[in-house]
């Protein structure tokens, strides 16, 4: 089978992970027999630099001409005092809504190796973690209306969160379908004693619940969330819930995996389209200098393999590669223990090429 995939390798460490993610697709590619093509283009700080805006046309054109996006990372401190329009972050808004990627998924796995990085009681995750938060990824507080304006005191900046039933029916198919893949449990956060945009996300999604009877529902605050995450994170199974929320709560449960270096993403429209990328950010500080833990990036790659190209085994194949590398106990630094062998960004991609 022949795919073409568009690369976006970014700023900061981008270049170094999307280097070795493409060196193991290859390799599923050899093993298996399939071609995948590989367009780079640019977003982010580097295409700010070169062409004046963070997300050029043309990457948004070959995006849409490929079956999947490979992205790195963006942004850095070279760029923060830009105005927010112009930022490098600006581009993953531009390419979630000029792609129609409307669901964000996002698994939190506690590897068995690197159960002593996680920073929670050994109890509380005996046995692993195994968690997928589904964060609608278009709507809501970073896509509503913004401004300033003058106000009681002073000059005052506000944001608005606005949802409609069909953002929230469709995100919620998602997040249902996914369960019943898995455990057979969503639990939805919102904070409906409060928004009212949260009391239509919960009728909505209740209504949505009703499709699927073998599903269990139930909801939670986010503040409850939040803090239930840490206190027995093992309860959940499916995590459901808006843009904001979403990107906080993935991130809390990322760090009691062990290392946000470690946990790749999925942003998904209508169809077998997607876009990949590691949660973590773009580490100016360690790029280029063979630091950089590649293992998210080339996990996303592995959900690629499943969610765009339907080649589970060959997903598996990346996965099962990648966990036989740690219990081999290697490491990049940000997941480095005593007793184990530290590598660079190169050598743990070369490692994960051997195991595939």
């Amino acid at each position: 089978m022949n795919f073409t995939i568009a690369t976006i390798p970014g700023d900061g460490i981008g270049p170094d992970i999307i280097e070795q993610t493409v060196l193991v697709l290859d390799k599923i590619g050899e093993k298996f027999g399939h071609t995948f093509t590989f367009t780079e283009t640019l977003a982010g700080g580097i295409a700010i630099d070169q062409v004046g805006e963070p997300l050029p046309q043309k990457t948004l054109d070959i995006c849409k001409k490929s079956d999947a996006v490979l992205l790195g990372a963006v942004g850095g401190p070279k760029w923060d005092d830009f105005p927010g329009d112009q930022r490098p972050e600006k581009a993953l808004l531009g390419l979630r809504e000029g792609l129609n990627l409307f669901a964000n998924l996002r698994p939190a796995l506690l590897y068995e190796p690197l159960k002593d990085a996680c920073t929670l009681r050994p109890d509380l995750v005996e046995g692993g973690l195994d968690l997928m938060v589904v964060r609608e990824l278009t709507g809501g507080i970073y896509f509503g209306e913004r401004g300033r304006r003058q106000g009681k005191y002073g000059e005052e900046a506000y944001d608005t969160e606005a949802y409609s039933k069909e953002e929230i029916e469709r995100i919620a198919q998602v997040a249902f379908d996914i369960a019943m893949k898995r455990d057979k449990r969503v639990t939805s956060i919102d904070k409906a004693n409060i928004l009212e945009s949260s009391r239509l996300w919960r009728a909505v999604v209740e209504e949505v619940a009703k499709e699927y009877p073998e599903v269990e529902l139930n909801h939670l605050y986010v503040d409850n969330a939040s803090m239930q995450l840490v206190r027995n994170p093992k309860q959940f199974d499916v995590l459901l819930t808006t843009n904001m929320f979403g990107d906080i709560l993935s991130d809390e449960a990322s760090m009691i995996t062990g290392s946000i270096g470690m946990l790749p993403s999925a942003s998904l429209g209508k169809g077998s389209f997607g876009m990949y990328e590691p949660i973590h950010g773009s580490a100016p500080d360690i790029a280029g200098q063979d630091k950089a833990n590649p293992l998210a990036t080339i996990l996303s790659g592995a959900m690629m393999l499943r969610y765009s190209f339907q080649l589970e085994k060959e997903a598996k194949t990346i996965e099962n590669a990648v966990i036989e590398v740690l219990k081999q106990g290697y490491r990049t630094g940000d997941i480095m223990s005593a007793g184990m062998k530290q590598v660079g960004t190169k050598k743990m991609g070369q490692l994960v090429v051997e195991n595939v």
